[in-house]
This record gives structure tokens, C-alpha cells and sequence, in this order.
């Protein structure tokens, strides 16, 4: 009796164990954003990173191949250090939203109701 007991849960262990997984699969690729969404941010935002930033990498991820549809700023970029002191950046990511300054990573979510997308 006891080997079938350990036996049902050894499985059950393995299917939950499986479940969480594909939970946590689909939520990664449900926090990304659709071009709507991104086109929708990128109108409404400018978002200021410099190259060599994990943080900013973080943030750009979260938008996949939908990057691109972005206001962005590279702030170590020729021509855009100026451009970043002028804004009053001070760390990066950092969104400008409405004039104000939003530092760090920003969810989707977030970033959809700071800019009534």
C-alpha cells in the first residue's frame, strides 16, 4: 500500500511541477506587449536608456519585437548626451510620461495606464 501511495505522489508532484511551468511560460509572453499597445506607448512616451544598462535591457525585453513602435533615447549615443541632461536624466530606464519622470522598469500595465493606452 505504501509503494502505491508514493507512487500517486511521486505524479502528482510531476504534473504540478508541470502546470506551474506552463504557467509561468504563458505569463512571460503575455507581459509582452502587442504593437498596439507599443505603438500606443511609443506616441505617448519617450523612454531614455543607455547602452550597457541590464535594467534597460529588462525594460526593452519586455517589449520584444515590438521595440521598435518606442520613443527612445540612448543617452550614450553620439548626439543624445545633451539631450539626456536637458531631460534632467539621472538614471536610466527612465520614462517621460506627461511630463513627468518615471525611473526604472515599468510593467506593461503600468506603462498602458500612465499613458491611457
Amino acid at each position: 500500500m505504501k509503494k502505491g501511495f508514493d507512487k500517486l505522489i511521486t505524479i502528482f508532484v510531476v504534473i504540478a511541477v508541470l502546470i506551474v511551468a506552463v504557467f509561468l511560460m504563458q505569463n512571460k509572453n503575455s507581459a509582452q506587449a502587442s504593437p498596439e499597445v507599443a505603438k500606443c506607448i511609443g506616441q505617448n512616451s519617450i523612454l531614455y536608456t543607455q547602452t550597457g544598462c541590464s535594467h534597460c535591457k529588462d525594460q526593452e525585453d519586455l517589449f520584444g519585437d515590438n521595440l521598435k513602435h518606442l520613443s527612445m533615447i540612448n543617452c550614450l549615443e553620439e548626439g543624445n548626451l545633451q539631450k539626456c541632461i536637458d531631460a534632467k536624466i539621472e538614471g536610466t530606464p527612465n520614462w517621460i510620461i506627461k511630463n513627468k519622470s518615471y525611473v526604472g522598469v515599468q510593467s506593461i500595465a503600468k506603462l498602458k495606464e500612465l499613458t491611457g493606452c
